[in-house]
């Protein structure tokens, strides 16, 4: 079983949906399901089919999160001290053709969100990031393009 690295934050939140899933949703759903019920013939009731639908992906979500948690490496950025790119690192990259800079997060694979920065280690950008240091060229291909960027500063907040 390996580890899956992750931020506190990434993991706080997988913990916070869990619970809200447990806590709250499950109940909810076994409510809607005894209403739905009460309404008659099972075979051609929609209300029902769509409760036992959501019960279903509630029970899978539930275990594919308590999977996620067991297996979880939670690394603080903060105390991470490198000069190269690892998990973590907080990277200002410049394109090299257009100038264009750009600054991302390496995060965990549940925790990428491009549009705010952060960019999961699986991904081409990190995969390439990875290991290298300040003033080191990378090229990422993409399925439309190759893209050549300089690494400008490395930190860990």
């Amino acid at each position: 079983m390996h580890k899956i690295p992750m931020t506190p934050g990434g993991y706080k939140k997988l913990e916070s949906e869990l619970e809200q899933l447990i806590k709250v949703e499950r109940g909810k759903n076994i409510k809607d399901i005894e209403e739905a019920r009460a309404h008659g013939d099972l075979s051609e009731n929609a209300e029902y089919h769509a409760a036992k639908e959501r019960q279903s992906f509630i029970a899978g979500r539930i275990t594919e999160l308590q999977a996620k948690i067991a297996m979880a490496e939670v690394i603080d950025p903060s105390r991470i001290v490198s000069d190269r790119v690892v998990f973590g690192a907080t990277v200002s990259i410049m394109d090299v053709d257009t100038d264009e800079e750009k600054q991302y997060t390496l995060v965990g694979p549940d925790e990428g969100d491009v549009k705010n920065g952060r960019v999961s280690i699986e991904s081409p950008l990190a995969r390439a990031l990875i290991g290298k240091s300040v003033g080191d060229e990378v090229t990422v291909t993409t399925p439309t393009r190759s893209i050549d960027y300089e690494i400008l500063d490395i930190k860990f907040v």
